[in-house]
């Protein structure tokens, strides 16, 4: 069974869907109004307004026909649909005594004019609107200038603008509301997507990091193994089981950095911690067994590092040490130290290689290199308010040196160092 309210609120959304038959219907109920106060008599005697004591005449009848008519078409023509209310009722107050309350149009027209218009519009017009009609009252009735009916014409056109111009307040203030929300819709939408493609850029590093470093060793051993095979089969076994090694854990730490990728009805990802200063004896003995020998001459010994911290200077042990093995040449040694300076972790990682031309720092890039390890090393870095420097050293080899805070923070990213100047390295 369909309730009173469900009732009217369905003919309330299919009237604002339809504002034209919004319009038709408010015109024939106004125009109702208008004929029933026609019978009311204001009553000269001063004991109020009577009703029944008098008849419309037929020409009011005809001016209230057509300014009821006229709001039909108040929204497509507001400013017109005033024009023609105020003079029918300004005709009304001229020839007709007592006049029929004609001026009910214009007071709706009056309303929709300061309702869809600017605040000054409605000053002047509703200003102007007042002042004719009132003077008319006044001066052609036949009641004293000052009788409540003139008076009431004051009043309710004076109403007429000021609802008008609150209603247009009003909507003005909820359309902002709306901006506001749908704007802040768009941006919470943008930080996403920079959120997403920051996310994007760190797993891109990692798995940079991931491949460069192991693979660089499964190559080495490979060549070794290919090299020692027919002479001295155990050694080219052992090289196998490096490169065995070596490519498992490209494996496990490819599952886990790939594993952030998945989606939430995925299989569960890989719980395994991220790799750290904890393992760095690990990362250095796969470095000596490819054949490079490598020097931790200082390790820092106190509290854990921060996670991304921690993470940062595995990171660019790892790629310098890469380097080094790729770069530096046959007999070259590297020397590693970890150590706090207030609050501050600096990583350092030498060499005394010379290398080839091609990796020597100030040679052009080849096509195959380009410097994306020392790019990846400064944008970890910088990300987290540290700085990192990278060059050739006098006397020969190479150095990088990265200064990490131990509380991280975001920071832009700062302008190339010597490193970039001086020829980097893959």
């Amino acid at each position: 069974m369909t309730t009173l309210p469900s009732g009217f609120a369905r003919a309330r959304r299919w009237l604002r869907d339809h504002p034209l038959a919004f319009d038709a219907t408010l015109a024939f109920c106004v125009l109702i109004a208008m004929i029933c106060g026609s019978f009311a008599d204001p009553g000269k005697g001063g004991h109020g307004p009577t009703f029944g004591t008098r008849t419309p005449e037929a020409f009011s009848v005809l001016l209230m026909v057509l300014a009821a008519s006229a709001l039909v078409l108040r929204r497509r023509h507001s400013m017109a649909v005033l024009a023609v209310t105020g003079g029918l009722t300004a005709t009304e107050y001229i020839f007709m005594d007592p006049p029929a309350p004609v001026v009910m149009s214009t007071v709706i027209a009056l309303y929709t004019v300061a309702s869809r218009t600017d605040r000054p519009t409605t000053w002047r017009v509703g200003l102007l609107t007042m002042g004719i009609l009132t003077m008319a009252a006044m001066v052609f009735g036949s009641t004293p200038w000052y009788s409540q009916e003139n008076l009431g014409v004051f009043a309710w056109t004076g109403m007429a603008s000021a609802a008008g111009d609150a209603v247009r307040s009003r909507r003005a203030f909820v359309d902002a509301i709306r901006e506001r929300a749908e704007r802040a819709e768009r941006t919470r939408e943008e930080e996403a997507r920079r959120r997403v493609a920051e996310e994007r850029l760190r797993i891109a590093r990692d798995l940079h990091d991931v491949v460069a470093h192991h693979i660089a060793l499964v190559n080495v051993q490979a060549g070794v193994a290919a090299h020692v095979m027919d002479k001295r089969p155990d050694q080219a076994k052992e090289a196998l089981a490096h490169v065995r090694d070596a490519s498992r854990s490209a494996l496990n730490e490819l599952r886990v950095t790939v594993g952030l990728l998945r989606q939430s009805g995925d299989p569960e990802a890989p719980t395994e911690p991220a790799p750290g200063l904890a393992v760095l004896d690990e990362l250095v003995d796969t470095f000596r067994n490819a054949g490079l020998p490598v020097e931790v001459a200082g390790a820092d010994r106190g509290p854990k590092l921060p996670a991304a911290v921690d993470l940062a200077a595995y990171r660019v042990i790892q790629e310098a040490l890469t380097n080094v093995r790729k770069h530096a040449g046959a007999g070259a040694r590297a020397e590693v130290s970890v150590v706090r300076v207030g609050t501050t972790a600096e990583i350092t990682v030498l060499d005394n290689g010379r290398g080839s031309a091609a990796g020597r720092p100030g040679a052009e890039s080849t096509p195959d290199g380009g410097g994306h390890g020392l790019l990846g090393m400064r944008e970890r870095v910088t990300a987290l308010g540290g700085a990192l420097t990278a060059g050739p050293r006098y006397g020969g080899g190479f150095r990088v040196h990265a200064i990490l805070p131990l509380e991280a923070r975001t920071g832009e990213p700062e302008q190339p160092g010597p490193a970039a100047a001086t020829g980097e390295r893959r």
